[in-house]
């Protein structure tokens, strides 16, 4: 009996419990997301949309999410993620099945413009949930847990909605995501609390490691003219941004660029879309982790640099190689390991926020996300112009789609050396105050 207590214990710890209800719901965030991608070829034929025109519906839904990110993520240092995050499931779930409604492009435009402003602030609530529930060592496999789910979702998208495009037609994979987010809200809201001391049952030795972190209160809204004096939030703005120039287009044109660009059936574009999705999920969850344990070994700094910065310039590297290729299989194996190099970077990014924000790690984490969604809507419409552009002058199939690669790569290698230069020890308002002049200094001038 001992032993099976033993093996049980992590399970029973109250902040185990919360995470699986992210875990879960990060699932359902990138089921949702990807979704649409997985359906591009139906839905361009039947609404008889080009790839420019493609380009503003995978971008729309960007553009509108980075605009609510802020203010949504900062609700959720003040307000909580018991009441924000179930907002947002509510209403992406409704605009979820909507999308299989649509019969026009403007209409579709503007379901797609809706549904990025009602998700918007999913990420940096989870954030500042697991700031408030984890300490500060074990919030990078945390929120690594987290983007492996969201993987796991991408993973999953291929291989349900195919079968359903192809037996019931694209509308009815839609209407069944968005019905099974009602079930999710459903059981965090009777079951979350937002904070440790709040939630019944947690012992104290529980929250004796959970230890001292940020409750829920209205005065906790992050000091914009502060943090924009900090060098350390500018950094994590434009790595971010350069990153996700990169990444999106795994989210957007990869099951086109599959089709289209490589050759593959769309069955075979189910099993190549899922495995760079497969591959990230371990990735996040290894990013994290082995962040967490360098951490230890070697210091705060060191231990976010390496793993962030590293996995961003391996995924560059790789991107190029994929377009190099003309061998669609190494292409597809290139594609994937990218996606893993790409994401061992997401959960370190996401606690270098924590580390950096505190009580404010909602708000700093939303504005990282704000950042990174403009660089996907930049980077999804600039691409499908590129490939009309390329189409029009003759180019081959090939060189239409994997010319535009390019770009996106050098972005992602960018943002590699911009994550070589945060320093996760020091939070944005000291940043910021250490710039200040001194004021001995001024008093008494040399």
């Amino acid at each position: 009996m001992f032993a099976w207590c033993e093996i049980m214990h992590p399970f029973m710890r109250f902040r185990n419990r919360v995470l699986t209800g992210l875990f879960l719901l990060s699932i359902l965030t990138y089921l949702d997301r990807v979704c649409i991608a997985v359906a591009a070829g139906p839905m361009q034929r039947e609404l008889h949309l080009g790839p420019t025109e493609w380009g503003w519906v995978l971008g729309v839904f960007t553009i509108s999410y980075a605009l609510f990110e802020i203010p949504t993520g900062s609700m959720g240092d003040r307000l909580g993620g018991r009441r924000i995050l179930t907002r947002i499931v509510l209403w992406w779930s409704a605009f979820t099945a909507l999308t299989g409604m649509i019969t026009r492009f403007w209409t579709l435009l503007l379901v797609r413009f809706l549904f990025g402003a009602g998700e918007a602030g999913a990420f940096p609530n989870i954030s500042a949930v697991v700031s408030r529930w984890f300490p500060e060592r074990e919030r990078g496999r945390a929120i690594g847990a987290t983007w492996m789910a969201s993987r796991i979702g991408g993973a999953l998208a291929p291989l349900i909605v195919v079968p359903l495009n192809t037996h019931f037609g694209w509308r009815v994979s839609f209407f069944l995501l968005g019905g099974i987010g009602l079930f999710w809200v459903a059981g965090w809201y009777a079951l979350y609390r937002d904070h440790p001391k709040l939630m019944k049952g947690v012992s104290e030795k529980e929250l004796a490691e959970i230890g001292d972190t940020p409750e829920v209160a209205r005065e906790h809204r992050l000091p914009w003219k502060i943090a924009g004096r900090s060098l350390n939030f500018w950094l994590i703005l434009l790595m971010y941004h350069t990153y996700c120039w990169g990444s999106y287009f795994y989210i957007s044109w990869m099951p086109a660029y599959l089709v289209q660009g490589r050759g593959f059936t769309p069955g075979q574009m189910a099993y190549w879309a899922m495995l760079p999705f497969l591959i990230a999920s371990f990735c996040d969850l290894g990013g994290g982790w082995l962040s967490d344990y360098l951490c230890g070994k070697i210091g705060l700094k060191w231990g976010r640099r390496l793993i962030g910065g590293g996995g961003l310039l391996a995924g560059g590297v790789f991107l190029m190689l994929m377009a190099a290729t003309t061998n669609p299989v190494v292409a597809g194996i290139f594609l994937a390991v990218s996606y893993g190099c790409q994401d061992s970077m997401l959960p370190v990014s996401w606690a270098v926020c924590m580390d950096v924000g505190g009580k404010h790690a909602g708000g700093i984490s939303a504005s990282m996300n704000m950042a990174g969604q403009v660089g996907s809507f930049v980077s999804s419409v600039a691409f499908g112009y590129a490939v009309s552009y390329l189409q029009h002058h003759h180019f081959s199939v090939y060189q239409q789609f994997n010319l535009p690669i390019y770009p996106l790569a050098a972005m992602l290698i960018v943002s590699g050396l911009l994550f070589l230069r945060i320093d996760p020890t020091v939070s944005v308002v000291a940043d910021a105050h250490r710039h200040d002049p001194d004021p001995a200094q001024m008093l008494n001038p040399a």
